[in-house]
Parts: C-alpha cells; sequence; structure tokens
C-alpha cells in the first residue's frame, strides 16, 4: 500500500491555512518527498507527518515556492542526528540549484546525494537498500516557464504464489517468501526464479504529481490509469484558461479535461493561486468533467491499496 499526504496546497504566497508546495509519500517503510516549498516542516507536523528519514526529495522544477523549504528542513534533519543520505532528484539544472541552498544549510552531519533519474525510471530498491520491492520512481516533462517535470511512483505486484509448484522444485517453506517478494533463491545448486513459482502479474498501485504545469500531452499519457494524480490547479475559472497557458499552469478545468483523458481513478487539485479564497467553490468547474475530483488541502491524506 501507498499513503499520501498534502503538505502545501499554496502557489507563490503561503497563506496561513496553506502552505507552499509538497506532498508526502510513504510506502514500506520508505518515503519521497516531493517538492518543498515554504511551510512544509509546519504543515508536515500539524499532519503528524514526519519527515526526518525521507529517503528521497523529488523537485519538479527551481522556482522559489518548491524549494526554498530545503534548507531549514536539512538542518532540522541535522539537528535531529541524522546520518543517512538524503537523495535529492530533479530536471535539468539540479546540481547548479542546489549549490546556494546546501550553503545556506551549512554543514551538515549527512550527505546531500543529487540523482538524476533516467526517463525510463528507477527501481528504487537499487538505490535504497530496504525500499519495497518494485517501488519506481519516473520523472516525465511538464510545460511550464523552466524546465521542469512531474513524477509517477508505481508499485508493481506479483502473480499470487502457488506454494505446490514451490514444493515441487525443493524450495523449503522458509524460503517462500524470498520468492513471493520477487527474489531470485538457489535451491540444491539450482536458481529457483520468482516467475516459475508465481501467476501472471496483478495490478499493482500507480501515483502521479504533476508539480507546475499547463495541461499538456506527456502530463496525460505519464498520468495514464493512475489511482491517484496530484494535478496543478492554479487558476479556477474558465475566463482564466489563456492566463493558465501563458504562465504554465492549468485551471480545474484544464487538471479536470487531464485526469478524465487519462482515465485516474481519483484527482486532487492543488497549487492554488492567493485569488482563490475557497478552492471548494469552483469545484463544480471540474466535476462537470471528471466527478472524482477534490479540492485538495493542507493536510489531505489517503492510504492507496492493492485491489483484492
Amino acid at each position: 500500500m501507498i499513503d499520501i499526504t498534502l503538505l502545501g496546497t499554496s502557489s507563490m504566497l503561503p497563506l496561513p491555512e496553506r502552505a507552499l508546495s509538497s506532498a508526502f509519500l510513504s510506502c514500506g517503510g520508505h518515503s519521497i518527498l516531493f517538492d518543498c516549498g515554504e511551510g512544509t516542516q509546519t504543515a508536515a507536523r500539524k499532519a503528524g507527518v514526519s519527515l526526518m528519514k525521507t529517503d528521497i526529495i523529488a523537485l519538479t522544477h527551481y522556482h522559489g515556492d518548491h524549494i526554498f523549504g530545503l534548507p531549514g528542513l536539512w538542518q532540522t534533519m541535522h539537528s535531529m542526528g541524522r546520518d543517512e543520505p538524503l537523495y535529492i532528484t530533479g530536471p535539468e539544472g539540479l546540481a547548479a540549484a542546489l549549490r546556494p541552498l546546501v550553503t545556506l544549510a551549512g554543514a551538515l552531519n549527512f550527505e546531500i546525494i543529487p540523482v538524476i533519474l533516467p526517463d525510463g525510471g528507477l527501481e528504487l530498491e537499487t538505490l535504497i537498500k530496504g525500499f519495497k520491492h518494485g517501488s519506481k520512481l519516473t520523472p516525465f516533462k511538464t510545460e511550464h516557464r523552466v524546465s521542469s517535470c512531474g513524477y509517477c511512483f508505481t508499485l508493481s505486484r506479483a502473480g499470487k504464489f502457488m506454494p505446490d509448484k514451490a514444493k515441487a522444485l525443493n524450495v523449503p517453506e522458509t524460503m517462500f517468501k524470498l520468492l513471493q517478494s520477487g527474489r531470485s533463491i538457489e535451491v540444491d545448486g539450482n536458481i529457483i526464479t520468482p516467475e516459475q513459482v508465481l501467476g501472471a502479474p496483478r495490478k499493482g498501485l500507480k501515483f502521479v504529481f504533476s508539480g507546475d504545469t499547463a495541461y499538456c500531452d506527456t502530463l496525460t499519457e505519464a498520468a495514464r490509469d493512475a489511482d491517484l494524480a496530484v494535478f496543478d490547479a492554479t487558476y479556477a475559472e474558465d475566463e482564466q484558461e489563456q492566463t493558465a497557458v501563458e504562465h504554465g499552469h492549468m485551471n480545474f478545468t484544464q487538471a479536470a479535461k487531464a485526469a478524465a483523458e487519462a482515465n485516474v481513478k481519483r484527482l486532487w487539485l492543488t497549487h492554488y493561486s492567493q485569488m482563490i479564497k475557497e478552492p471548494c467553490e469552483y469545484l463544480d468547474l471540474a466535476e462537470k468533467i471528471f466527478d472524482n475530483a477534490v479540492c485538495g488541502y493542507d493536510g489531505l491524506s489517503v492510504t492507496l491499496e492493492f485491489e483484492e
């Protein structure tokens, strides 16, 4: 299963009830923070989320409202005794963007390691020992005023384990769990692979975080059949569509259109302009196109679980 919590839903300007852009994903005891705008730490405490053992911070781009929370978070991690490396990924320009932030944070007792994800995504257990088998983080290009990307997190699910086949291959019951988790084993000098004792792969889970973006084909393709999509909805009204396009954002209608085209199960709107005082007053604009749309708010959370 995957736990998702929105931590910041504002754009450009933090408000008393809205921190700047961030979302937190937890899976199997490991976690990813998507963006880290001003107020992320406070929002996390209010939501009951601990950021101290975050494994990866995935940045969508390097505008201040998405990254200015980083030096403070790193200092807090340092003061709490963190000594494990922290991986940071982002679009083109990552090293240059991190340099002044690292300087601001000062000396830290843990290493910050920049990582450029391949276009096809990265199996996270190859980067971080213990990350749940089948977890994959994939970047995709988005359309904003600067180099930007969104992220797709997927958790694959193996087929049903067939103990009769395992026993026929002389696999001890004590080794069943290794095969169930997708790992090959050696028995009497023979390599037994999961494929030999598992049925066809079952439907996994998929989460998509858009970051700042205009409506674009890369977004709808990346979000295809996602269990949850968190989309930029900086502007509310349909009359603001052209403004949204010019600034590399979406309004409620465009976000809903992207969700409908991608056939996602549910949509959370986020990254509201300070002009939007009560996002729910405009929700009907999204619902007329995609009926499972929700106005995101700081602290909104959900657990995504495998289908039976």
